[in-house]
């Protein structure tokens, strides 16, 4: 099969991803294995293949916001049947027994399995995952709209639920790409004022189409002492800035698996019993949840699509954060 393989971590100007003829995967017992119709880039993405992140396998497939429909089944599968289309997303395995696992906080497992980290992900024709880790697609998603969702949009939702944002409160978000265009669709179906702050002029013309109240840059004043923020951007100098501009009793959420050095802090940022925590994966409640909210609204994924073999341009856009939306990668379906 065709795959945009990564063999060592290298700046993504020097293109480290190659599109290589590789062996299909084979299901083990309780797995399944996709024919991946499409793929979502995401940040987390780009920190695995520039290095950022301590990669546990190389050479490794990235990708984990995965469509595709069922082709072959593993032994002792029941959940699911050849021709069911369904999506894997970042968490692709946990262990079930730990005591984060048997407190409905499976995200924290330490023996937790990664997709495109730990695994082979989606930048290729075919990936396999454990059945009880793959989710049906609601069908008013076409594979295209459903990429962003496997992991912009759960871990957004995650994200909103952590911050404690109430409705009708008033919430920051700062970056506004593929997490937090999904985000803001849900905090205003729950009725919030949305404040957004990001470089981007395009972004923040993109925040105000989707409904946003204010936006502006990070070192801007809002209108308005904030309730709740969510830092979607991987920039640590965000930091005492959206601490500076929410209420007493707020909460501060980063959505960052990786990000620069947070500057120090004044205390009194934090006094007022503001709030300030970190986001680590999701859970498979999450991702149900979210997945028949999204339905429910429905929210609208705005997406830039590209050819598997232009995964390397497609990071490229994403660091520079001239993407619009999501980026979501479309794989061939001939196979070598």
């Amino acid at each position: 099969m065709q795959a945009m393989l990564l063999r060592s971590p290298k700046l993504i100007e020097e293109k480290p991803l190659a599109l290589t003829t590789v062996p299909e995967p084979v299901p083990a017992s309780g797995q399944i294995r996709l024919r991946v119709h499409t793929c979502g880039v995401c940040h987390t993405d780009l920190h695995t293949v520039e290095g950022e992140l301590t990669l546990p396998k190389l050479p490794v497939i990235p990708g984990h916001q995965v469509v595709g429909v069922v082709d072959t089944l593993g032994p002792g599968v029941t959940r699911l049947q050849v021709g069911d289309r369904a999506g894997v997303a970042w968490l692709n395995w946990t262990c079930g027994r730990c005591e984060f696992c048997q407190q409905d906080r499976e995200n924290l497992c330490p023996n937790a399995r990664f997709t495109g980290f730990h695994v082979d992900g989606g930048y290729a024709q075919y990936t396999v995952v454990d059945e009880h880790f793959a989710y049906p697609i609601p069908q008013c998603f076409t594979d295209t709209e459903a990429a962003p969702l496997l992991c912009a949009g759960i871990i957004g939702y995650r994200s909103l639920r952590l911050s404690e944002i109430q409705p009708e409160g008033f919430l920051g978000l700062y970056g506004f790409g593929a997490s937090a265009h999904l985000a803001i669709q849900v905090a205003r179906y729950w009725g919030c004022q949305v404040y957004v702050f990001t470089r981007g002029a395009e972004h923040r013309k993109l925040a105000m189409e989707l409904g946003a109240t204010w936006a502006g840059l990070a070192e801007d004043t809002p209108p308005v002492p904030l309730d709740a923020g969510i830092i979607f951007a991987p920039a640590g100098r965000i930091v005492p800035l959206a601490l500076g501009h929410l209420r007493p009793g707020g909460t501060l959420t980063l959505n960052a698996i990786y990000m620069s050095p947070i500057p120090e802090l004044r205390y009194d940022l934090l006094y007022s019993e503001r709030t300030l925590r970190s986001v680590a994966n999701f859970t498979r409640h999450d991702a149900e949840e979210f997945l028949q909210l999204a339905a429910e609204i429905p929210v609208r994924t705005e997406v830039e699509v590209f050819p598997l073999e232009e995964a390397n341009a497609a990071l490229q856009r994403l660091k520079r954060g001239s993407i619009r939306g999501s980026a979501v990668l479309t794989i061939p379906q001939e196979v070598d």
